[in-house]
């Protein structure tokens, strides 16, 4: 008994050596329908996808991609003729099959020897049926506004759909507890807000529910994320939380922003890749955001990471080309006390910015051959005339060393502002104030603070206005 249950042993020992040794990853394709045709490995980076590797099937729809080196696990994509594809799970395990039907590829689709994968192509399956029944009672809700007895109705059949999806989640998430799919799915939970008891007599009890309920949901949002997990990377998921959360959870003040990012570089510093890719989404994201005040926070970036040595996936370059970038924008962030003016005028006497004893000072940065000045200065103008009896003032600088032309523009239009004339820069106006195109405006209040910049002129009046409102 003894020599046999050896040999049987020793039988099944190639096998199992053979798996054991076998690095890579090795899939095997069978598409019926489609044969002599390319098709693509791509992965996830991000919002962006990049090809991986391609293949040619054979005649039969058959072909197997493989590789030495195992893939970074996340989700991957097979691209078929047409732009057509489907997702996959590169999990531990890369050695499977998968097969389908070109003209059915989704509902068709099968893995072997990737338990993963299936249970991946299930949910997938499943998910999609609940959105679409939760799409289509948001049509009827949509159509039934005005019928209030249907209205009730479907928002208590919305409200159980709501909680069959998401028991559904958990479900998919406790069966795979400890796998890919399961992280995935967990990942893209949001967090559940209480309903917070507000205390009877509460002064402004919507304004406090409002905050308790800003402040849980913004430290909550990243619970189900784990900022040491790379394969999130692979994926479309860490972008889309990280863009939502600094796109439309956080109050997009500098300072508030600023605090978050802390939080969560501090969450991803011990994972290099994460903080790679956390890094480069925060730095592209506010750099070019157009809200304003948003480049305090591309100056934090930059000083924190970017130029502090700790982003050294980056060329000598692009930190030289980062630095002079940062020293044009520092001198005008919104706070800082504007840098003070003193130049020639149009009067023929010198002038100082800081002179301006006015609740507002409008810096106007302008050229009269400048096509989009030919469009705002008018209204700037228009404005000027309404407003400069309510404690305003302009102070247009004139960027051309063209006197004549200069001169000529303020007489026929009559502006009868402040009109600064420094041909020369010698008050390094451009360098201060980040003077790179025209028209540029920036607002500055009574103590000659930024309080504004870059703002088009048809927004001045009603930003001045609400500023008045809510600084009281």
């Amino acid at each position: 008994m003894r020599k046999y249950l050896l040999i049987i042993l020793f039988s099944l020992l190639p096998a199992c050596i053979f798996s054991q040794l076998k690095q890579g990853y090795e899939i095997s394709l069978a598409i019926s329908g489609l044969r002599d045709s390319s098709v693509y490995l791509a992965y996830h980076l991000g919002d962006k996808q990049y090809i991986n590797d391609t293949i040619k099937l054979d005649n039969s729809g058959r072909a197997v991609l493989k590789g030495q080196q195992q893939l970074p696990q996340g989700i991957y994509m097979i691209v078929l003729p047409g732009r057509n594809y489907f997702e996959m799970l590169i999990s531990t395990d890369q050695i499977f099959s998968v097969s389908c039907s070109y003209t059915d590829y989704f509902n068709t689709l099968k893995f072997d020897g990737s338990d993963e994968n299936t249970a991946f192509i299930s949910y997938q399956k499943k998910w999609g049926k609940l959105q679409e029944q939760m799409s289509a009672l948001s049509k009827r809700s949509q159509n039934n506004k005005d019928n209030k007895d249907s209205l009730n109705v479907i928002n208590e059949t919305q409200v159980a759909q709501e909680k069959i999806m998401k028991d559904y989640i958990n479900s998919v998430i406790a069966e795979n507890k400890g796998n890919m799919l399961g992280t995935l799915v967990r990942a893209i939970l949001p967090p559940e807000i209480p309903e917070f008891q507000i205390p009877n007599g509460t002064k402004n009890p919507d304004s406090l529910r409002w905050v308790l309920n800003y402040n849980y949901n913004k430290d909550h949002f990243f619970d189900n994320i784990s900022f040491t997990d790379e394969r999130l990377i692979r994926t479309p998921i860490l972008h889309a939380k990280l863009n939502t959360f600094f796109s439309n959870v956080v109050i997009q003040a500098p300072d508030s922003i600023n605090k978050e990012i802390d939080k969560i570089i501090a969450k991803c510093k011990d994972n290099y890749k994460v903080f790679q890719f956390v890094s480069v989404f925060l730095f592209n994201h506010f750099r070019t955001s157009e809200i304003m005040g948003h480049d305090a926070v591309m100056v934090k970036l930059a000083d924190d990471i970017y130029l502090s040595g700790k982003a050294d996936w980056v060329t000598k370059e692009f930190k030289d080309d980062l630095r002079k970038q940062i020293e044009l924008i520092k001198p005008n962030l919104i706070g800082k006390k504007a840098q003070n003016l003193v130049m020639d005028s149009y009067k023929g006497i010198f002038v100082s910015l800081y002179d301006v004893e006015k609740e507002f000072t409008i810096l106007y940065f302008w050229e009269p051959d400048c096509g989009h000045c030919k469009e705002a200065t008018p209204k700037l103008k228009a404005y000027y005339e309404k407003a400069k009896n309510e404690n305003i003032e302009v102070f247009a600088i004139c960027t051309t060393a063209e006197k004549e032309k200069w001169s000529k523009y303020i007489e026929e239009n009559q502006l009868t502002w402040i009109n600064g004339w420094d041909p020369q820069r010698s008050s390094h106006f451009d360098y201060y104030y980040n003077v790179q195109s025209t028209p540029m405006v920036y607002i500055l209040d009574k103590n000659k603070k930024i309080i504004a910049k870059k703002l088009s002129v048809e927004n001045i009046g009603s930003f001045i206005e609400n500023y008045r409102k809510y600084s009281k």
